[in-house]
């Protein structure tokens, strides 16, 4: 038996493994990426081979909780794409001004940059106090860090300047208090959020939103599990609600993208027509 097949039997062993002991599923993952994120998490370990860590996370869920961190790829930034926002502020908030109340849904929130970058966004269009921002990851340990708000100060100068290109309405340092080498946002910014757990790739539709923001999260799903995840989003998206994805991903090879039509073509903003 070669070196390969004895890794991708490892490796299936440890995603199974894993699957069925705490029911998270990573077996439709893109393949290679989830190969590279195993090797990564290996070698942060005093192991040689992959199914020599599979005991651990099997009995040990400070091992596991280290585990999926490493697969879950938590990384975003505050007003990430800044043109982007500045669609959101300019062309869909307008839009969905004219609701009586705003239910929104970041899916796969990870550390929660993109969530606040919303809720600055809904301040200053004056609809946060009309608004409820579902943020959920499955990933706790991204979830708790999203909870305290809490970012590295030397991050603040790029975050300010995407603040600023996404047609800002005031001082970005207005939002965050500056403590030793960490920056603190202002805690009106969480009054109308609530951080949930929820796996996409095993979880149910997630109430009846009316935008869902699930931007570069599925850029790691294989096809089937792109579709099943794009069917879930659909079910918890209102008609007439938008749904926003990553530059690199697109609905145009779903099965519901018949059901939509293209708001921004560069970043993939689609509203639900039926």
């Amino acid at each position: 038996m070669n070196k390969t097949n004895l890794e991708e039997i490892e490796i299936n062993l440890l995603l199974t493994a894993v699957k069925d002991r705490y029911g998270y599923d990573f077996q439709q993952y893109e393949r290679e990426s989830i190969k590279r994120r195993i090797k990564y998490f290996l070698q942060s370990t005093n192991h040689k081979h992959i199914s020599q860590i599979i005991p651990g996370i099997l009995h040990n869920e400070n091992i596991l909780n280290s585990f999926i961190y490493s697969l879950s790829v938590p990384f975003t930034e505050m007003f990430r794409d800044p043109l982007f926002f500045h669609i959101l502020r300019n062309k869909i908030f307008p839009e969905l001004n004219k609701n009586p109340y705003l239910k929104i849904w970041h899916a796969g929130c990870a550390s929660g940059e993109e969530v606040y970058s919303t809720a600055i966004l809904l301040k200053e269009e004056g609809l946060y106090e009309k608004s409820i921002i579902f943020a959920t990851d499955f990933n706790d340990s991204a979830l708790k860090q999203a909870k305290k708000a809490v970012y590295n100060l030397k991050d603040m100068q790029k975050y300010t300047k995407n603040y600023i290109n996404s047609g800002c309405k005031d001082s970005f340092s207005t939002y965050y208090l500056a403590d030793y080498d960490a920056a603190v946002l202002d805690s009106s910014l969480r009054e109308k959020i609530i951080f949930a757990n929820h796996n996409l790739v095993t979880d149910d539709c997630f109430g009846e939103m009316h935008m869902i923001f699930c931007r570069n999260v599925m850029i790691y799903f294989n096809n089937v599990l792109k579709e099943k995840v794009f069917l879930l989003l659909n079910q918890s998206l209102l008609t007439g609600g938008y749904l926003c994805l990553g530059t690199k991903e697109s609905l145009q090879f779903s099965n519901i993208y018949k059901n939509y039509s293209i708001v921004d073509k560069e970043y993939k903003i689609y509203k639900k027509e039926k």
